[in-house]
């Protein structure tokens, strides 16, 4: 099951993707007061757990057999306005969490030997479609990383490793705009240290979607394709398999500081491909990957950007 939030009459509105179309649950549900209350939107739906999913399971089934019955109750995907599929309440980041990302840059004390925590917040999401802001006063090298981003489904609080994925969900695409010239600091003696609050938050720094996978849909989080293209120029191509810690690993680790609830999300590192990677300046290390472009700049307005994951989707962008 994917799930979207898209613009209707100039209303949010919680959708289910069903091939080309969105059918919207309260508009199938019209009749049924009961079952409506689980899907006044995203969030709404992820705490309403197996009852919520049960229904719109069932809305899926039917419609897939007769479009007809839903007729006044779908669009077309292809002229659909979307909004983030969710705006999630915290997101936890964690940095430095593929081998060959560590390879291509320069290294902070504790990269690769335990997740770079921090944290970005509602105020950083866009949507799909959503200018990307390059704000030349806070940065002159805006970058790009795409990450897959867990949804967390169900609350827990000291997660072991072996039960953390029945706490997701779903999941998602997250594209972690960086102000690499506010994060990587370098000393003197050629050591670096991160600012990850400059560089990391600020508004537009955070476009999520487009889509909300369920985790039955996904199925294994450590098999999936990744891929960042910018203008066309394929930067980034990698496998969730490249993690230094898999999804399973990070809730548990997030979840020693935080009870984990549904709704927030945990995004988990980017692969090698940057432009911090062709930035002797600042470190980087460009490792030449077959198949791979290496930037030539950092993201400039008009640039488009294509940030997409194995059974997910594809999420763009433009830089403005």
């Amino acid at each position: 099951m994917k799930i979207v939030t898209y613009h209707r009459d100039g209303v949010e509105r919680l959708g289910f993707l069903q091939g080309e179309w969105i059918l919207d649950p309260l508009q199938a549900l019209a009749a049924n007061a009961m079952e409506r209350a689980h899907f006044g939107d995203a969030l709404t739906f992820i705490r309403s757990g197996d009852a919520g999913l049960r229904v719109a399971r069932r809305l899926l089934e039917v419609d897939a057999k007769s479009a007809d019955k839903h007729a006044d109750a779908r669009i077309k995907a292809a002229g659909a306005s979307l909004a983030p599929p969710l705006l999630p309440s915290t997101i936890l980041c964690s940095g430095s969490n593929y081998h060959d990302h560590n390879s291509e840059k320069a290294g902070a004390p504790i990269s690769g030997k335990e997740p770079e925590f921090f944290v970005k917040t509602a105020d950083c999401v866009i949507g799909p479609g959503a200018t990307i802001v390059h704000d030349t006063i806070l940065t002159k090298k805006l970058d790009c990383e795409t990450e897959l981003a867990i949804v967390i489904g169900k609350a827990g609080r000291h997660i072991p490793v072996e039960r953390a994925l029945e706490h997701v969900f779903g999941y998602t695409i997250v594209n972690d705009v960086t102000a690499r010239d506010r994060q990587v600091r370098r000393k003197p003696d050629g050591t670096t240290w991160y600012e990850l609050g400059r560089g990391k938050v600020f508004d537009s720094s955070a476009p999520i979607g487009p889509c909300i996978a369920t985790a039955d849909e996904v199925g294994d989080p450590q098999r999936l394709k990744l891929q960042t293209r910018i203008n066309g120029e394929l930067r980034q191509s990698s496998s969730t398999a490249g993690m230094i810690w898999s999804c399973a690993e990070l809730i548990h680790f997030f979840s020693i500081n935080l009870t984990l609830k549904p709704g927030m999300m945990i995004i988990t590192g980017t692969p090698a491909g940057t432009a911090w990677s062709t930035d002797t300046e600042l470190g980087g290390k460009w490792q030449g990957l077959p198949g791979l472009v290496p930037a030539k700049r950092y993201c400039q307005a008009g640039d488009v950007i294509e940030s997409e994951l194995e059974r997910i989707g594809v999420l763009r962008n433009v830089v403005g």
